[in-house]
């Protein structure tokens, strides 16, 4: 399972080969987690044996509500522990309910450094010297280790203003949106304060708090003298709306568009070839992370290209193995492109049926 980390893109492994891999890792006595070594004896069939290709994953259980309470020391391979690695913890954000915990030692950093190649490939990186600022969550939610692990890629350092989005859901799902436009506030006093003293040209932030610092004349005048980079995720965005952003209101800034959680890690935006039907198209760290968009009533079958459906994550790494995990995304399903031989997704918002339930907040 390690070894098939270190690639290039010449030599992607092949899906099949990442599947197998995992479930020899996470199903063996020798390297496996308690967690499935656990399950596997509750399962009725082998999956050593049994499973072979992404569709015959379906036959896992969902297991989400029971990864949201397990001992998370229950969830490290022991073939991890055999060499002594050291774990850090991280949550998901709990829209929808309780949050997931996920340990990582070295996944995500080899994802990341993907993630980079992918960036630098793009040419993003052309005439951005300064340093990063990064507004959203850190602990314990894995995005602010991520967007600081991009900045010492650089060689840049990476300043961070924290915000608790559960607090700020929970102030949406009870009405209480003066509190929301006092915390957004309470954020963007502390950006003004960054961004008129250090040397930063990078940003990352969520369209919801670029929509609130574009009402702020000064802190909005700010990042259009100083920042050439702006990086963008969590809440979802009308394309009109990313357009306006990005074409009128932040125009010096480069705009790349950054999908993903906790669990599937960040699928960064692509290039746009022509034909694409949309302007940001996401692509994830596949054949590790998989993403991909599926019928609403019947979650073993894709989608027709360019239309919606709910987005279905599969996680093949040494430290996690998630199996057909429903996320609480939709997403237009777009099929591959130059080198990108794995399905895009696109215009990612919350599930219909669950609108009533999310309160995205401002992440």
């Amino acid at each position: 399972m390690l070894e098939l980390y270190s690639f290039d893109k010449a030599n992607r492994p092949k899906v099949e080969e990442v599947l197998q891999a995992a479930l020899n890792w996470h199903f063996s006595e020798e390297t496996g987690s308690p967690f499935w070594l656990e399950k596997r004896k509750e399962l009725g069939f082998n999956p050593l044996v049994e499973i072979k290709t992404l569709d015959d994953l379906g036959r896992f259980p969902d297991y989400s509500e029971e990864l949201k309470t397990v001992p998370t020391e229950k969830l490290i391979p022991q073939g991890l522990l055999n060499k002594k690695w050291s774990f850090e913890v991280f949550e998901s954000g709990g829209t929808t309910g309780a949050p997931q915990k996920i340990v990582d030692s070295i996944s995500r950093k080899k994802a990341l450094e993907w993630v980079y190649k992918e960036l630098e490939s793009q040419d993003v990186f052309n005439g951005v010297d300064g340093h990063w600022l990064h507004i959203g969550p850190t602990g314990p939610h894995i995005v602010g280790r991520s967007i600081g692990r991009l900045a010492h890629f650089r060689s840049k350092l990476c300043y961070y203003i924290d915000f608790d989005p559960r607090w700020v859901k929970k102030c949406s799902k009870n009405g209480d949106m003066e509190g929301v436009k006092a915390y957004i506030q309470h954020i963007l006093d502390q950006a003004q304060c960054i961004l008129s003293t250090q040397n930063v040209s990078v940003l990352f932030a969520t369209p919801a708090v670029l929509e609130a610092i574009s009402k702020r004349s000064e802190l909005a005048e700010l990042i259009r003298s100083k920042i050439k980079l702006i990086l963008w995720a969590g809440t979802s965005i009308e394309e009109e709306t990313l357009d306006g952003l990005e074409q009128y209101i932040f125009p010096e800034a480069k705009f790349v568009g950054l999908y993903g959680n906790t669990l599937m890690g960040i699928a960064p935006q692509r290039p746009r070839f022509m034909g694409d039907t949309r302007n940001c198209v996401f692509q994830s760290f596949s054949p590790f992370s998989i993403v991909q968009v599926v019928d609403k009533d019947n979650s073993n079958l894709l989608v027709p290209y360019h239309e919606y459906g709910q987005v279905k994550l599969t996680l093949l790494s040494p430290e996690l193995f998630i199996p057909s995990r429903l996320e609480r995304d939709q997403a237009i399903r777009i099929p591959p492109a130059g080198e990108y031989t794995w399905d895009g997704v696109a215009d990612i918002r919350p599930m219909e049926s669950l609108r009533g339930r999310i309160f995205e907040g401002v992440y």
